[in-house]
């Protein structure tokens, strides 16, 4: 049997392979970006705010935020993502040493010729850089490392913010005195929340030691056998001896640890300040409620902060979709990708990116961290800003110091071996 084919069939034909390829087109033209972040609060909400805005901007790309944890399971995470050949196309990650941790010459796009770069501040893209050339681009701002204080107590108590570590500690026995008040909160089930007295410290360090990160890179000085360094683990065992810390601290969470210090359930809560976003977010009501200041050292007349600088957004170097990735990362790094996150989780602290401004209404933590870093305040970075390396298991040692388990030297030789073994794995020179 013949058939007959008309001509309205072949044209209905035509139109309809047209309209499929038209959609497949289409289909083909959205493209799905995976972002990966920390699990913090206020760092998923900016975040998803980012790739909300992003995507409003451009429509057929879509970016899905994913969460993992904080601290060393996190950082395993990320390097086992790369290990691996599973890494999403963006993710967020440390700058400083951790990142050179990550051999971003083989794993991170080379972000060092867009045009944004120059907007970045050059104290950021130092960090960020290997060999001459740019991985990353700031995600969030900058931050410093201290103590988050609640200013109804110290209003209460007539207290001062201390310049000095006795300063510091007579505080807290007045506050001690009152009662009913923790003087110091820990919250050692998020380990990573326990560094805080090693780490913040490190300004106080630098007035000490001025050439500590040279001598330290080069496997000339410790932190056992440096009096000024170990004066950090030294303070962490000083707390607890003093029953300064909350009950619960061995099975408190970081969230604990803000709700805490934001409703008068405690005083002091040694942190970094991204945690202001975390407060914004959860605790808004209370936010007015905290201050911040620098951990004190011995001497007043040099008394300054620890600095960090932000966190780096980093685009994976197998990416299918690499231009799609950079875009993003645009985006994020300039002055729209700031006013997102500042309206998504407040004003947190300074922004690494030059056209970058905060408002006026900042919450008063913020307001003392932009302090240190206005002209005439007092900041330096932190160790791991100025050296490549820094032990993986710093938060499991100050977990030990700061429940009375390992005593403060002690601590400090077993962080110093745990460094020495992450030298050998950079191939540093002056490390056996």
């Amino acid at each position: 049997m013949a058939y007959t084919i008309s001509r309205h069939y072949l044209a209905a034909a035509a139109a309809g392979c047209a309209l499929a390829l038209s959609f497949a087109a289409s289909a083909q033209a959205e493209v799905k970006l995976a972002f990966l972040v920390d699990n913090a609060p206020a760092t998923v909400k900016a975040a998803e705010a980012l790739a909300a805005a992003f995507h409003a901007r451009n429509p057929d790309i879509t970016i899905e935020v994913e969460a993992r944890a904080a601290g060393g399971e996190g950082d395993n995470i990320v390097k086992t993502r790369l290990a691996t050949g599973e890494m999403t196309d963006v993710f967020m990650y440390n700058a400083g040493s951790l990142f050179h941790a990550l051999n971003p010459q083989q794993n991170m796009l080379d972000l060092t010729d867009e045009p944004y770069q120059s907007d970045i501040m050059d104290t950021f893209k130092a960090v960020v850089s290997e060999n001459d050339r740019i991985y990353g681009a700031p995600f969030q701002t900058a931050m410093g490392g201290g103590v988050l204080y609640n200013r109804k107590i110290y209003a209460e108590l007539g207290l001062e913010v201390p310049k000095t570590w006795a300063e510091f500690m007579k505080n807290n026995e007045a506050i001690k005195a009152k009662g009913g008040v923790a003087p110091v909160i820990q919250t050692f089930r998020d380990t990573w929340t326990s560094q805080l007295f090693v780490l913040g410290d490190f300004y106080n360090v630098l007035q000490a030691v001025p050439d500590f990160p040279e001598k330290y890179t080069a496997n000339q000085i410790k932190y056992a056998t440096t009096p000024a360094a170990l004066r950090g683990f030294e303070h962490q065992a000083e707390v607890f001896n003093a029953g300064y810390l909350n009950e619960d601290f061995g099975s408190a969470s970081y969230d604990d640890g803000l709700r805490m210090v934001s409703k008068g359930e405690g005083a002091h809560y040694p942190m970094l300040t991204f945690a202001i976003g975390n407060l914004f977010e959860n605790y808004r009501d209370d936010i007015d409620n905290v201050g911040f200041f620098a951990l004190p050292g011995d001497d007043a007349a040099t008394n300054g902060l620890t600095a960090w600088m932000a966190n780096g957004i980093y685009g994976y170097a197998q990416t299918e979709y690499p231009d799609e990735v950079k875009k993003f990362i645009a985006f994020v790094a300039g002055k729209e990708g700031c006013d997102t996150q500042t309206e998504a989780v407040g004003a947190i602290g300074p922004y690494m990116t030059k056209s970058c401004t905060l408002p006026d209404d900042v919450p008063p933590a913020t307001k003392d961290l932009v302090a240190y870093f206005a002209e005439g305040g007092r900041n330096a970075p932190a160790l791991e800003f100025l050296s490549p390396v820094k032990g993986p298991a710093l938060e499991q040692i100050t977990v030990e110091i700061g429940s009375g388990i390992r005593s403060p030297l002690d601590g400090a030789k077993l962080y110093d071996e745990d460094v020495r073994k992450q030298a050998l794995q950079l191939g540093l020179p002056g490390w056996e």
